[in-house]
């Protein structure tokens, strides 16, 4: 055989994938094989998990005001998270965050322990759980948006389209539960949601640059010269009357909601991006409407499953809708198609912190 016959011999070889007997291939990845980078399957698992643990977040609220005010439960919570993630925090020896990152964390702790715990509390008070699920369901595209102007990411046209869509499905679905006339707690909520949105975009930026536990963990703890003295102001000056159901919607929003729901929903947008993982959140308000009537006994209305598909048929859509490949941050450089593209987190490789998800040693 000469030169040229090996070389070309190698060539189509080379095309073909590898030898036709077998030997010597490298067995494809799962990416190659579905289309699909792991980390993005990975995240996608996660946000939704995190979206489950949310979807109860209403629920248990309700359950917790049956045996305490507004601001005993949120206080209480915080409270409770914070000796949670502290622990974990101590346990494992974490090195405070760096002081670049701290004003970030102030933004996730005033946004997402603080004040939209707060508001959605106090909108409860006179709101019905399946009531305040739709509203917040706006809360995808809100986040969507801070983070498009906090990263400089921008979706693309047939994203913000679904995302518009979703929203509208949302807005009408609340409008026909209300009857049109807005009250007290839908003021709360609509306040809840920009405050909200941006504890979610700041908390899926610093996701990427240290373990999203991490970064709940840390609003927590910083937090605690707030929440204690809260709560001891709170129970002393509200009704305490402690049952089963109000102690277990407490213990469910500050283990499942305030803490696990929010590391799996950090590790999740770092891993497929804030304005993809937000709109998985479209599915939160569908999930609250079936735990309010298997929990708290609420009646639905017959639109709602009309809504539910329409609102699925848009979460599809946005997961599908193409990212501008320059916000690319790919697990395995130089292997990810335009086709195969997320968004991620600018800045996401940290001088001083791996990935997220990548220091497996310093996690609960």
């Amino acid at each position: 055989m000469t030169a040229q016959d090996s070389a070309t011999q190698d060539s189509a070889i080379a095309e073909s994938g590898g030898p036709a007997d077998g030997r010597g291939d490298t067995p494809p990845s799962s990416a190659s094989r579905t289309g699909i980078p792991a980390a993005a399957r990975t995240g996608t698992v996660l946000a939704v998990l995190g979206v489950a643990a949310f979807s109860l977040t209403f629920p248990g609220t309700a359950w917790a005001l049956t045996g305490l005010g507004a601001w005993s439960v949120t206080t209480c919570r915080m409270v409770l998270a914070a000796l949670i993630a502290g622990g974990a925090l101590a346990v494992l020896r974490v090195p405070v965050p760096d002081r670049r990152h701290w004003a970030g964390l102030l933004v996730v702790a005033a946004g997402v322990v603080v004040g939209f715990p707060l508001l959605t509390t106090l909108a409860l008070q006179t709101s019905t759980t399946a009531h305040a699920a739709v509203v917040v369901g706006l809360l995808p595209l809100t986040t969507a948006a801070f983070s498009a102007v906090r990263t400089g990411i921008r979706p693309s046209r047939v994203f913000w389209a679904a995302a518009l869509a979703g929203a509208a499905v949302v807005i009408a679905f609340a409008v026909q539960q209300s009857g049109g006339a807005p009250a007290i707690g839908d003021l709360y909520l609509f306040a809840a949601l920009p405050v909200c949105a941006a504890g979610y975009a700041e908390g899926g930026r610093l996701a990427g640059h240290m373990p999203g536990w991490q970064v709940i963990g840390w609003a927590l703890v910083g937090c605690l010269p707030l929440s204690v003295p809260g709560a001891v102001l709170a129970l002393s000056a509200e009704d305490v009357h402690l049952g089963g159901q109000a102690v277990a919607g407490l213990l469910w929003l500050a283990v499942g909601s305030q803490f696990v729901g929010m590391v799996v929903w950090y590790r999740g947008m770092a891993a497929i991006g804030v304005a993809r993982a937000s709109q998985l959140q479209l599915a939160q308000p569908l999930l609250t409407l079936v735990w309010s009537v298997l929990l708290l006994g609420e009646k639905l209305t017959p639109a709602a499953p009309i809504a539910a598909v329409a609102v699925l048929v848009c979460i599809g859509v946005t997961q599908r809708a193409r990212v501008p490949s320059g916000a690319v941050r790919a697990s395995a450089p130089g292997r990810v198609r335009g086709s195969e593209a997320v968004d991620r987190i600018p800045e996401a490789v940290d001088r001083n912190h791996s990935p997220a998800g990548a220091n497996q040693d310093n996690r609960p």
